[in-house]
């Protein structure tokens, strides 16, 4: 199967590539298994399975482990690199020769910073450049983090801004997780010709909708991770007779707990 292909079609076709993000082996395989078409990675439960923070750059190695496993895989694979675990431009276009040499499908790469931060436009563009030239077949994800960071009040001129330097520096696709509103998302489909990527979030983001407005993409990000641990621990309760309900995890309940 010519997966870099595959990976690529996938994203336009009449209905938005649901994108489940697996956070080890198992995982993977047992979602390729129940008939996804591809699977990416969720930094972080890499991260936290690993017992290190998301978007610190501090899981690299663990990040390069689990590509190589789930390339086994019969069905493409992307991989959340985060912020390409470096800040230099030469280190992120090299671990994207790694992955592809692998036979990883795509990366997702974002511009926020732990700090809370983003890149600059003018650094990013350049390593989605970089990016581009030393593997041109691994479909390169752009993410924004315009709307993570921002909390209730996004900047959408901003968000446009990034998309379509993005797309001009060469992006296969661009991704802003957080963005939810009809408009919001039109706009960004209507600034740049490239996939969508939406993240669901319950409650919130509607794949029947986002069809309908034109998304490539829609993926789970840590939210299969996260129900995870929350059926692990209802069942260790239950097995011990235990009356108290399993928490739900939130992303920052995740980061804590590896914290602690």
């Amino acid at each position: 199967m010519n997966h870099p292909q595959t990976f690529r079609d996938l994203h336009r076709g009449d209905r938005p590539l649901l994108l489940p993000n697996a956070w080890d082996f198992a995982s993977g395989a047992a979602l390729a298994e129940a008939g996804f078409p591809a699977v990416g990675t969720t930094s972080l439960g890499v991260a936290a399975a690993a017992g290190k923070a998301d978007a610190t750059g501090d899981a690299r190695d663990e990040t390069l482990a689990l590509a190589r496993n789930l390339a086994r895989l019969p069905v493409p694979v992307t991989v959340d690199i985060e912020g390409g675990f470096s800040t230099r431009v030469a280190d992120v276009a090299e671990l994207a020769t790694e992955l592809a040499s692998y036979g990883i499908a795509g990366v997702n790469l974002e511009d926020g910073r732990s700090d809370g931060t983003l890149a600059p436009l003018d650094h990013q563009t350049t390593v989605i450049a970089a990016v581009k030239r030393a593997a041109p077949q691994v479909f390169l994800n752009a993410r924004t983090d315009t709307f993570w960071l921002a909390g209730d009040e996004p900047d959408m001129d901003e968000t446009l801004r990034r998309v379509r330097a993005f797309a001009e520096a060469g992006a296969d696709g661009v991704f802003v997780p957080g963005i939810a509103a009809d408009e919001d998302v039109r706009a960004v489909v209507d600034a740049v010709d490239l996939p969508l990527n939406v993240l669901f979030m319950p409650g919130r983001t509607d794949v029947e909708r986002l069809a309908g407005l034109g998304v490539g993409r829609v993926s789970t990000g840590s939210l299969l991770f996260r129900k995870a641990l929350q059926a692990a621990v209802a069942s260790a309760l239950d097995v011990s007779g235990a009356a108290s309900e399993a928490p739900a995890f939130s992303y920052g309940d995740v980061q804590a707990l590896v914290a602690r």
